[in-house]
């Protein structure tokens, strides 16, 4: 059985649904995000869970044990907000030491704890130290250790980076997931950061109008995305309306704008289908490999990559280019552009799309 089952969990505020029949399975010491846009039922799912709300209907199992009738101080679970929480009266050690106290714990063992939790998040040397005198990442590792000192079984984290700045946000990133391995604690992480989601996930929950679209490794939901949705929400990517004209196990021929492409086999009937191309899969070639070619509409640096978006017959396609210390096509020169049929994914075409 899973560490953590969630079966069915529907969530409704009156005539609307917030989470519509949702399941998931989480193994024990398993890093999960719950991935998706704003209002898109990823927070009230992760509410559900710690008992701040109550499910319409679903269950909620942990560790063998029903959730919905115990009460929210009564889970045992590691919750971690984006605001930190933190009592700013009270040093690290006393804010980190207070679930601990809550809980009974004799002053002994509770400093031991408190020790190893700081030790165990880098912040041993500021023990003493109060939140204001903390930077924001220093502030959320006090945030952390607090949630993980009482040995959760889950560790609940609701978008807990989205308050740092980029770079502090990438540092604490690797720090997060270093804190989560060695503790070995189960996590389920809220984000609609899809950088985040990727690097810190050992599986990605996708969400999407209340309901899971996908659920898999990171990779396997950037590289083989199960709708036009995901493709588009889980990084940059090049959407194409086409028609699948003829479908076998050696590939596939499409219309793209009038244009004949060569595609990878296709389980979907002939007729309007997305393409999904991700720019990094396309390749500036001589002329005479192309599949395309077009003029330089714009260009953008952005330190370790250029991103290029190019006027072609299929439309404006972006194409990403690793910075090789090299020059790189102007504005407005003609480059030319080829991929191999495999790295196209055929998707359904879905209403409202082009």
């Amino acid at each position: 059985m899973p560490f953590l089952q969630l079966s069915g969990l529907t969530k409704r505020f009156g005539e609307v649904v917030a989470v519509e029949d949702f399941s998931l399975a989480v193994e024990k010491g398993e890093f999960v995000s719950l991935l998706g846009p704003s209002g898109c039922g990823k927070t009230t799912t992760l509410q559900m869970i710690a008992g701040f709300e109550q499910p319409t209907s679903g269950h909620i199992m942990l560790n063998g044990r029903h959730l919905e009738e115990v009460p929210a101080r009564n889970r045992g679970l590691g919750i971690v907000f984006q605001t930190y929480a933190l009592f700013p009266h009270m040093t690290v050690e006393e804010n980190v030491a207070f679930g601990l106290e809550m809980r009974g714990i004799d002053k002994k063992e509770r400093a031991r704890k408190v020790a190893g939790a700081l030790e165990l998040v880098q912040l041993a040397h500021l023990a003493k130290r109060y939140p204001r005198a903390m930077s924001g990442g220093q502030r959320q590792r006090v945030a952390l250790a607090r949630a993980l000192v009482i040995e959760p079984e889950l560790l609940l984290l609701d978008e807990p980076l989205s308050n740092l700045d980029a770079k502090l946000r990438e540092e604490m990133q690797l720090e997060l997931r270093r804190i989560q391995q060695e503790a070995g604690v189960t996590t389920l992480l809220v984000t609609h950061d899809q950088n985040e989601a990727m690097a810190l996930s050992d599986r990605v929950a996708v969400m999407h109008h209340g309901r899971l679209m996908q659920e898999e490794t990171p990779f396997h939901v950037y590289e083989n995305p199960k709708s036009s949705f995901i493709s588009t929400f889980l990084g940059k990517t090049n959407s194409l309306a086409a028609t699948l004209k003829t479908t076998n196990d050696e590939g596939s021929a499409l219309d793209c704008n009038g244009m004949e492409l060569a595609g990878p086999p296709a389980h979907l009937r002939p007729g309007p289908i997305t393409v999904s191309l991700r720019p990094e899969r396309i390749e500036i070639v001589e002329a005479g490999e192309a599949v395309v070619s077009g003029p330089v509409i714009e260009r953008i640096f952005l330190g370790d990559q250029w991103l290029f978006r190019i006027e072609t017959p299929l439309g404006p396609l972006l194409v990403v280019r690793r910075n090789r210390g090299q020059r790189e096509p102007e504005h407005g020169e003609t480059v030319h552009l080829a991929w191999t049929p495999h790295h196209l994914r055929l998707l359904p075409k879905e209403d409202g799309a082009a």
